[in-house]
């Protein structure tokens, strides 16, 4: 008995919320595997991955006993319909024993937009004083902030190893620029176990830890190419600050707003404001701002238009 205990891995996992949402989100609308990241299948995957690391044949040595969440939150009054798809995702977190930390965005920034603030100091605070009270063998930090590397730091002078689960990629958004997301160097040589996840995703031959990571979902049979989500046609300039229509097309991340001056609207699936873009029809009525895509109306030698917000109207 005494022998089981001492073989006992005990796991601690803590998730930067919105990087997690960022790097789901890409999945889902733009990678080829067109879904959302399992947590479940990620918990399966952590606990392979360490006990491989650790030469456990035995899966139920590695357990994972804490798990926590990180985020900052919108009020509900703020979010709309959209508190239903927030509820969704907070079920599939309790499901998995995951305990959620919120914080309320903030008004700031020179464009005087909603921030996060104080999240990833709270996450430090929370993961160096659980592991000293829970005595984790390993902490997972899922992330790729180079401000945790000061948390790593502490957690190696406690005796912690730390394990990163991270991701590298890059996009093109509603813009049409080029987006990029790249781990901290400093926080990937601070850690013992780096695991760079999309190298594993892509490789061609897939474990079957790594085909779990992905939730089961319908595939999009919708050939079209990329580059046609914001090829928008136009009639003249737009200074029209809020226009009521409809949706008249949704494809994998992306859609178009019935408009009879532009040929249609297209709008990106984080402009919509009170639902989750999983949740839209067709025909559905939304307001919308209509302003131009001033780097490919300069390109293309003609005005593009796309929609900068999005709101269902009931």
């Amino acid at each position: 008995m005494n022998t089981h205990i001492q073989n006992l891995i005990r796991i601690g996992i803590f998730y930067d919320g919105y990087y997690f949402y960022k790097v789901s989100n890409y999945y889902k609308y733009g990678h080829k595997r067109k879904s959302r990241i399992s947590i479940s299948g990620l918990h399966d995957f952590i606990r392979n991955e360490i006990a491989s690391i650790m030469g456990i044949a035995d899966l139920r040595h590695c357990q994972i006993i804490d798990a926590h969440y990180f985020r900052g939150r919108s009020s509900a009054r703020d979010m709309g319909e959209k508190v239903q798809s927030e509820r969704v995702f907070e079920d599939i977190l309790m499901r998995e024993n995951i305990v959620t930390h919120y914080l309320p965005l903030r008004y700031a920034g020179e464009n005087n937009t909603w921030q996060e603030k104080g999240i990833d100091v709270w996450l430090a605070l929370e993961a160096y004083e659980l592991a000293i009270y829970k005595r984790f063998d390993i902490l997972v930090l899922v992330a790729g902030d180079g401000d945790y590397v000061p948390l790593v730091r502490k957690l190696n002078t406690l005796g912690t190893r730390v394990m990163l689960i991270c991701w590298d990629y890059s996009y093109y958004n509603e813009n049409g620029a080029l987006a990029e997301t790249k781990t901290s160097r400093p926080l990937l040589d601070e850690v013992l176990y780096p695991v760079l996840m999309h190298e594993r995703i892509n490789r061609q031959t897939p474990t079957e830890s790594i085909s779990g990571l992905f939730v089961k979902e319908k595939k999009d049979t919708d050939e079209e190419d990329t580059d046609t989500r914001i090829s928008l046609s136009s009639s003249g300039p737009r200074s029209d600050p809020d226009l009521v229509s409809v949706i008249c097309s949704i494809k994998n991340g992306f859609g178009f707003i019935k408009d009879e001056k532009t040929n249609n609207v297209f709008f990106y699936y984080d402009t919509v404001t009170n639902r989750d873009f999983d949740e839209l029809e067709v025909g559905m009525k939304v307001r919308y701002l209509c302003e131009e895509d001033m780097e490919r109306s300069k390109r293309d030698g003609t005005p593009r238009y796309r929609a900068s917000k999005v709101t269902v109207i009931d």
